[in-house]
């Protein structure tokens, strides 16, 4: 039939494809372009991200920076000298100042390097202690606080600075509490409830 439309569920016959209507020259052309104008467009924003010195935060060159100095590392060398037998408790009021929390246990001495100092805490009852620990040396002091089961505190402290560690008892017990200098040291620690 000359005028009659083809079936919907016709076959198409395979014929020659129809023709595109751009080529993959074409395409990669279009995709350079592009890419050049992304590169464009970035480097221009990127250009105009000029960081300048003169915005006034920095103090003029005559005035000179003020010195940092942390708490924790004194920048006093002889500090960490050891004190003598006569000056020790004074040393150890000023690291370990009075406290409002009610004192459980404390020690302090003097040791020479290798020499090790064990002391126990006994009858501690359930409930948190905080341990306060403060050496003075050229080198570092360990600390080492164990109860019956096992290692509660095992610190190589740096002297110079105090360190205060949270216990935690969940039943009566004894603290065995030992202190290790590499060098001759003063040591101090205070054990008190929370």
């Amino acid at each position: 039939m000359p005028g009659a439309q083809p079936r919907r569920d016709a076959v198409p016959v395979p014929g020659p494809p129809p023709p595109r209507k751009s080529s993959a020259r074409t395409r990669a052309r279009a995709a350079v372009v592009l890419w050049a104008a992304a590169g464009l467009v970035a480097a221009g924003s990127l250009a105009g991200c000029e960081y300048t010195y003169e915005e006034g935060w920095r103090p003029p060159e005559s005035v000179p920076a003020p010195a940092f100095t942390d708490q924790s590392f004194p920048n006093d060398l002889i500090r960490n000298e050891p004190v003598t037998e006569a000056e020790l408790e004074g040393w150890v009021e000023e690291e370990l100042p009075f406290t409002a929390r009610q004192v459980v246990h404390t020690g302090s001495g003097i040791l020479a390097e290798g020499e090790i100092k064990s002391d126990v805490a006994a009858g501690l009852a359930v409930g948190t202690y905080a341990l306060a620990l403060v050496c003075r040396s050229q080198r570092r002091v360990t600390f080492t606080v164990r109860d019956d089961a096992s290692t509660l505190v095992d610190l190589s402290l740096r002297c110079g600075s105090t360190r205060e560690t949270v216990i935690y008892l969940s039943k009566e017990s004894a603290l065995s509490i030992r202190v290790e200098p590499r060098s001759l040291a003063n040591y101090a620690y205070r054990l008190t409830l929370l």
